[in-house]
């Protein structure tokens, strides 16, 4: 038999285990249950994969997120293990043929959501496996403590019943005291074993920016800064947009984001990699299997929601233990739209009664039915005949899911595309023409570039709304344009696959989850404030604040974030110094003169208020301070 090592070394190309890895590893292989808090980039799925290729039998791993599964299911492809998950939709005659191939086919790893544990089925073939260890991902979901709380997940004690001769192993990047406690009464572990790696990075340099020139800030950060880069954005249209913008001023970017095709994710990921575009604008979905060692620096534009995502986020740079930098440039607008923002997204217990009952309307559920059909649902179109706030809608969505009353899988969004494939003559006296197939093929030409030269993403019910016609009018003009070859027009297929899991009763099934719903919607509250209070929190070493937060409390300030440097070097630039600057550089502007500085804007605007009063300079027709 293979040890540990030597399957790092052979499937992993790892010369050697990451601080407690091998512990873990050990620990497992004794028959140990496990609670392993390790920080981002330490390798956690490691500490479970390893093990379940000694052992006999399957490992089962419960993950809140099929990307997750699919991530790692993918990665363990790629070297020749076996690993599967359930697909969406599957009939209950597929389901046995599936559960025969794991159990004959040499399968090493089932992925499963804590939602379809719930199926009695699906326990039932569960209980017929051979399975050698349990791992919970993402552990921290068990408890109401924890920044992602999901009820579904105390649901997977059950296993003890079906595998009691299994192990477990409990893993999470983010837990305090309370969470730790919580992961282990819930899920009635015993002999447990607990691994906590520190969160103390002694190379990564927390620093926030009180500015109101982000983009300014960016570009004098990337101008220094030649090493691979990520920059977190809140919206899918700010990850292009900000990308283009730092392409427009010589640096090499690209964009991600979950509304992008899987080649789309590659190509970008693989360029990132790569370092053909070392500078990668994302939203948070770009995050999964991410283990480059050289990144140099993490910003965030936008106001994280939690100190946990922060923090998990912020420890993608630096992984090579070289110096690293995380960066936050915020203002007192991004801090109010923070909030504006998280009371758009927080529903009602009430909304959720509302949106839970129009969804069964939706699919024509009865009162008191359980149906065993699983719906194709296009949320666009839900949202879009009930008049719903997106925002508020998939935080319903989520909460439903979280709390085992339906089940969704593919949530994430597919486009529909259209090339144009007539000549540039015909398409436009077909677009000239006064009639509803006119008005729509103007509003495509309008809308969207490149359609002659390549298939481009589409979306129906914005042009439906642009040209004024329902948008099943819209569906029957573009496939009518296509069968007369003016475009090729693919249509998107369902957005996702929805299951009911409880039968249909209204208030009452919202009523029985009242308390978790209400619960989470208050620790999103709680977590907000968490992260606004550690942004204003200046007079503390950031290292401190984020070790306190977990539970440490033998810490010594880092000495490289912003509080520690300004505390060493408390040398603010006076009016003196300004002036100076002005009569050896010239003329310049006040942006021009903080960077040359390196010193806060607003100190900056203050003296040179101060030198204007005293006429000491003045401005010019470009807005530039120059000495008299």
């Amino acid at each position: 038999m293979n040890t540990p090592l030597e399957i790092l070394q052979t499937y992993w190309q790892h010369p050697s285990f990451r601080e407690p890895q091998e512990e873990i590893i050990d620990a497992l292989l004794a028959k140990k249950n496990v609670i392993a808090l390790l920080p981002t980039g330490g390798g956690k799925s490691i500490c479970f994969q390893i093990p379940a290729l000694i052992l006999d039998g399957i490992c089962l791993v419960i993950s809140p997120l099929i990307a997750l599964m699919q991530d790692q299911i993918q990665q363990l492809a790629e070297k020749n293990i076996k690993a599967a998950s359930i697909p969406s939709g599957m009939s209950e005659d597929d389901m046995i043929t599936f559960f025969d191939n794991l159990r004959f086919g040499n399968y090493k790893f089932l992925y499963l959501s804590p939602e379809r544990l719930q199926s009695s089925f699906i326990q039932q073939k569960i209980k017929q496996l051979s399975i050698s260890l349990i791992a919970i991902d993402e552990a921290h979901c068990i408890s109401e403590w924890g920044h992602d709380f999901r009820p579904s997940y105390r649901l997977t004690k059950v296993l003890k019943t079906l595998q009691p001769n299994a192990n477990w192993i409990a893993l999470t990047a983010s837990a305090n005291k309370k969470i730790i406690e919580d992961i282990e009464s819930n899920l009635e572990l015993d002999k447990v074993q607990l691994f906590k790696k520190s969160f103390y990075r002694k190379n990564l340099a927390y620093q926030f920016f009180d500015t109101e020139d982000k983009l300014g800030k960016l570009l004098q950060i990337f101008t220094k800064t030649k090493a691979p880069a990520i920059v977190y954005v809140k919206s899918r249209n700010k990850t292009k947009e900000i990308a283009a913008f730092l392409e427009a001023n010589g640096f090499l970017a690209n964009h991600y984001h979950g509304g992008m095709t899987s080649s789309e994710k590659q190509v970008a990921f693989n360029d990132w990699m790569d370092e053909k575009k070392p500078i990668m604008v994302a939203t948070n979905a770009f995050g999964m299997g991410i283990d480059k060692s050289n990144v140099k620096v993490v910003i965030h534009l936008d106001i994280p929601s939690t100190i946990e995502n922060y923090v998990q986020e912020a420890g993608r740079a630096g992984r090579s233990g070289a110096k690293a930098f995380s960066v936050v440039l915020y203002n007192a607008n991004d801090i109010r739209v923070a909030k504006e923002q998280l009371s758009l997204q927080i529903p009602s217990l009430s909304e959720v009664k509302n949106y839970y009952k129009k969804l069964c309307v939706f699919f024509q559920i009865a009162q008191g039915e359980l149906p065993e059909t699983t719906f194709d649902f296009n949320i666009n179109a839900f949202a879009d005949r009930y008049q719903m706030r997106p925002i508020a809608l998939n935080t319903i969505l989520q909460l439903l899911v979280n709390n085992g009353l339906i089940h969704i899988s593919d949530h994430h969004q597919k486009y529909s595309t259209l090339e144009i494939i007539a000549s540039k003559n015909t398409i436009l006296k077909s677009s000239s023409l006064k009639n509803s197939k006119g008005a729509l093929l103007k509003n495509i030409l309008r809308s969207y570039g490149g359609l002659f030269e390549q298939a481009s993403k589409i979306n129906e019910y914005w042009l439906a709304k642009k040209t004024k016609l329902p948008v099943q009018v819209v569906y029957e003009l573009l496939t009518q344009m296509h069968d007369e070859e003016l475009i090729s027009y693919q249509k998107a297929s369902a957005v996702a696959k929805l299951t009911f899991l409880t039968p249909r009763e209204d208030d009452k099934s919202i009523n029985r989850i009242g308390k978790n719903i209400e619960s989470y919607l208050e620790q999103k509250k709680r977590k907000l404030a968490e992260m606004l209070n550690f942004i204003n929190t200046d007079d503390v070493c950031r290292s401190v604040q984020i070790l306190r937060y977990f539970g440490e409390t033998k810490s010594k300030p880092c000495g490289i974030c912003d509080v520690c440097l300004r505390s060493k070097n408390n040398s603010i630039a006076s009016p003196e110094e300004i002036l100076e600057l002005l009569k050896t550089h010239g003329p310049l502007d006040s942006k021009q003169i903080y960077l040359h500085l390196e010193q806060p804007e607003k100190v900056v605007l203050v003296n040179l208020r101060h030198l204007l009063a005293e006429e000491l300079i003045a401005v010019n027709a470009t807005n530039q301070y120059y000495s008299t």
